[in-house]
C-alpha cells in the first residue's frame, strides 16, 4: 500500500511539473479551446471565426488540417493553435525522414502561421479507430515531425501527439479497469514512450452524448450530462458522478497499466449537439459544455488525478451541414453563422 501511494504521489509530482512547463509555454489547461471544423456550406470567413473566438474570451482552437486560409487569420487574431496533420499525409511523413517532415512543416504550417502561435501538432485523427491503413505510419510520422521541430529549435514550444477515439480502450468500466485495445498496442506502446520522452499529452476524443445514445439503458442521461441526479459509480475508494471523468480516468488507468502513468491526458474533442436526437437540445448542450468550461477553469481534475487539470477542446464552433452520418453529427455548433450563440454560455 505504501509503495502504491508513493508511486501515485510521484506521478502527480511529475504531472504537476509537466503541466507547469506547458502553462509557461502557453498551453494553459485551465483555458478552454474550441474545435473549428469546416465541413459546411455556410461557414463565416476564417477572420470572422477567429474574431468570434477572441470576442468570447477563447484563445485556443483546434484545426483539423493546416488550411492556408484559416491559419493566418487565427494566428493574426492571437489564437493559439492545435494543428491537425491529415491522415493522408502520414505515409509521406513516415517515409520522408526528418528533412522531409521539416519541409512539409515549413510549407504547410509555418509558412502560414508563426511558430509562436502553434502549440500542438495533432498527427492523424482517430487513426486506430477508422484508418488502420495508416496505423504503421503514425509513430514514425510523429517522430519525424518532432525531429523537424528539434532541428528548427521549436521542440520546446510545439508538442506532437495524436488524437484517439475513446474506443482505443478495450475496457473502461469501472474506470480502474481501463485498458487499451490489445490490437492497438503494437502502435500505442512506442507512441506512449514517445509521449513520455517528449512531455506531450495522450489525446482522446470523448462524447458522453454518443455513449448515452448508443446504450441509454446503461448510460443514463444525467450521468452523461453531469446531472445532479446521476447515480454515482463507485470504483474502490473513488466515486464517479459523470461519464467524462470516468472516461478520462479509464484512459489514465490504461496508461498506468502500460507503465506510463505520468503522461498527461488532453481531451481534444467533446461536446453536445442541439438537434437530431431527443437528448440533443440546446438546454442539454448548454448544461454539458458549461460544466466542461467551469471544471477546466477550476482545474478540478478527476477522481484518479484530483487537482490535475484536463486540457479540453469543445466541439464545435459552428454547425457543419456537410458532415456525413447521423443527423446530430451536423448540430454540434456553439455559435450560429451570424455570430450569435445557439445557447447561453460563457467561456470566462
Amino acid at each position: 500500500m505504501a509503495k502504491g501511494t508513493a508511486l501515485c504521489l510521484l506521478r502527480h509530482a511529475i504531472l504537476a511539473v509537466t503541466l507547469a512547463v506547458a502553462a509557461a509555454a502557453g498551453n494553459d489547461p485551465s483555458k478552454i479551446g474550441i474545435c473549428h471544423g469546416r465541413v459546411g456550406s455556410n461557414l463565416p470567413s476564417p477572420a470572422a471565426a477567429a474574431a468570434l473566438l477572441r470576442q468570447n474570451g477563447v484563445t485556443k482552437a483546434r484545426l483539423f488540417l493546416p488550411d492556408p486560409a484559416v491559419l493566418p487569420a487565427f494566428a493574426a487574431a492571437g489564437v493559439d493553435l492545435m494543428v491537425g496533420v491529415p491522415n493522408e499525409n502520414l505515409t509521406f511523413l513516415s517515409a520522408s525522414g526528418p528533412d522531409g517532415a521539416r519541409q512539409w512543416l515549413q510549407s504547410a504550417v509555418l509558412a502560414h502561421a508563426p511558430a509562436e502561435r502553434v502549440r500542438y501538432l495533432a498527427v492523424g485523427n482517430e487513426v486506430l479507430y477508422s484508418n488502420q491503413f495508416y496505423a504503421p505510419h503514425l509513430v514514425p510520422a510523429m517522430e519525424n515531425l518532432h525531429a523537424a521541430l528539434v532541428a528548427l529549435g521549436l521542440d520546446d514550444k510545439v508538442a506532437v501527439s495524436s488524437a484517439h477515439a475513446s474506443s482505443v480502450l478495450a475496457a473502461s468500466y469501472p474506470p480502474s479497469a481501463g485498458a487499451f485495445d490489445a490490437a492497438s498496442l503494437p502502435v500505442l506502446r512506442p507512441m506512449l514512450r514517445f509521449l513520455a520522452d517528449t512531455g506531450a499529452p495522450f489525446m482522446v476524443n470523448t462524447y458522453p452524448f454518443i455513449s448515452h445514445v448508443n446504450d441509454p439503458a446503461n448510460v443514463q442521461l444525467e450521468y452523461a450530462l453531469f446531472g445532479d441526479g446521476a447515480a454515482p459509480v463507485r470504483d474502490g475508494a473513488l466515486v464517479y458522478t459523470n461519464l467524462f471523468d470516468a472516461t478520462v480516468d479509464a484512459v489514465v488507468a490504461a496508461l498506468e497499466k502500460e507503465g506510463f502513468g505520468a503522461v498527461p491526458v488532453a481531451v481534444t474533442e467533446t461536446g453536445w449537439p442541439t438537434a437530431g436526437h431527443p437528448a440533443a437540445t440546446p438546454q442539454n448542450a448548454a448544461a454539458y459544455n458549461a460544466k466542461i468550461v467551469e471544471r477546466a477553469a477550476r482545474g478540478v481534475g478527476t477522481p484518479r488525478r484530483p487537482g490535475v487539470p484536463v486540457e479540453t477542446f469543445l466541439f464545435d464552433l459552428y454547425d457543419e451541414d456537410g458532415k456525413p452520418g447521423t443527423e446530430f453529427e451536423r448540430h454540434f455548433g456553439i455559435f450560429r453563422a451570424d455570430g450569435s450563440k445557439v445557447y447561453d454560455i460563457s467561456f470566462a
